[in-house]
């Protein structure tokens, strides 16, 4: 099989796409044909060695896949073979076929493609989580999501407005908004050409937000954390600015407001039926159209290094694809 392989850690420029055996399953482990890997801004620091998470090299990169099961472990029940499914492995997806432990994969209704299903695990796995579970979001709630128009951001505008939110999309450009607009968010703030916090209280009439969606930190987060509302959930989802900011935590008292931190990836560690759970919701979602989730552009597996140059220069909005050649 074809796999795309970081032998060492300095960034995209590193990666070779290669011939390696096909995997066998375990009697405890599915084979999966990937037919859609997605990849994420993690995948970007995960290749320099500068994620949470450190696989041993040689590894591929892609954290969420999608395709059809070839081969069924002997202890595998509830599944079997030509099953569609998805599933979030943290990396190694960038490859034509994966061993998967049946507790990781969730399964691909009726109408939804490939390609639509592996873009939903991390970005609208981890919305659902923060949103839902953490944030405990109800109907009418002002959202606003920093970072708005990237593959985690656009996932959050998308699901907070299907979960009845009033979302507020936060991003650098026009461009960037009108693609938020057209994804369920129904005001909109360009914090390049005006004052982040001002902004957010003015489109609240001076109320405030009762959650902040954080995929970016650096300036913003303070900014949007001193537009909060009393009782505000300010979400810390990720870093994508590069820069983790220092929280004054006087305005969490004088707001009687919380920072709560999404960890998604070990949450679905701790409680797969969970994570499970959350995903059928989303993938019924996208199947009755209410959820879509934004492509930029699909590469081929040996196009993986661009594609997360792509990423990694902010050049994406939404998500970002390999596809296979069993697609």
């Amino acid at each position: 099989m074809k796999a795309v392989l970081c032998k060492s850690l300095v960034g995209p420029s590193a990666l070779k796409l290669e011939t390696l055996e096909d995997p066998e399953a375990s009697p405890d482990e599915v084979i999966v044909a990937v037919e859609a890997c997605a990849l994420n801004f993690f995948d970007t620091l995960i290749t320099r060695g500068k994620y949470q998470f450190k696989p041993d090299l040689p590894f591929s990169p892609g954290g969420e896949i999608a395709g059809r099961i070839i081969e069924v472990g002997s202890n595998v029940a509830g599944w079997k073979l030509g099953d569609r499914v998805t599933a979030y492995i943290g990396w190694g997806g960038a490859r034509e076929k994966i061993a998967v432990t049946p507790k990781r994969l969730v399964a691909i209704p009726q109408g939804v493609s490939s390609e639509a299903a592996s873009a939903t695990s991390i970005t609208y796995g981890t919305a659902i989580h923060g949103l839902r579970d953490r944030a405990g979001l109800q109907p009418g709630d002002r959202v606003a999501v920093l970072g708005a128009s990237g593959g985690a951001g656009l996932a959050a505008v998308e699901l907070a407005s299907a979960m009845g939110a009033r979302v507020i999309a936060v991003a650098s450009s026009e461009e960037k908004l009108q693609v938020c607009r057209e994804h369920g968010a129904e005001q909109t703030v360009d914090y390049a050409t005006s004052d982040l916090k001002s902004s957010l209280r003015a489109l609240t009439d001076g109320r405030g937000v009762d959650i902040v969606y954080d995929c970016v930190g650096g300036e913003s987060s303070e900014a949007a954390l001193r537009a909060m509302a009393w009782g505000g959930r300010f979400l810390v989802v990720g870093f994508a600015s590069g820069d983790i900011p220092r929280i004054p935590l006087n305005l969490l008292l004088l707001k009687g407001c919380a920072a709560i931190g999404v960890f998604w990836g070990e949450a679905v560690k701790r409680n797969p039926a969970a994570h499970r759970a959350n995903m059928a919701s989303v993938l019924n979602w996208v199947a009755t159209g209410a959820l879509k989730a934004r492509i930029d552009r699909v590469y081929p597996l040996e196009d993986t290094a661009e594609a997360l140059r792509m990423i990694e220069q902010r050049k994406v909005v939404g998500k970002i694809l390999l596809t296979t050649a069993t697609t």
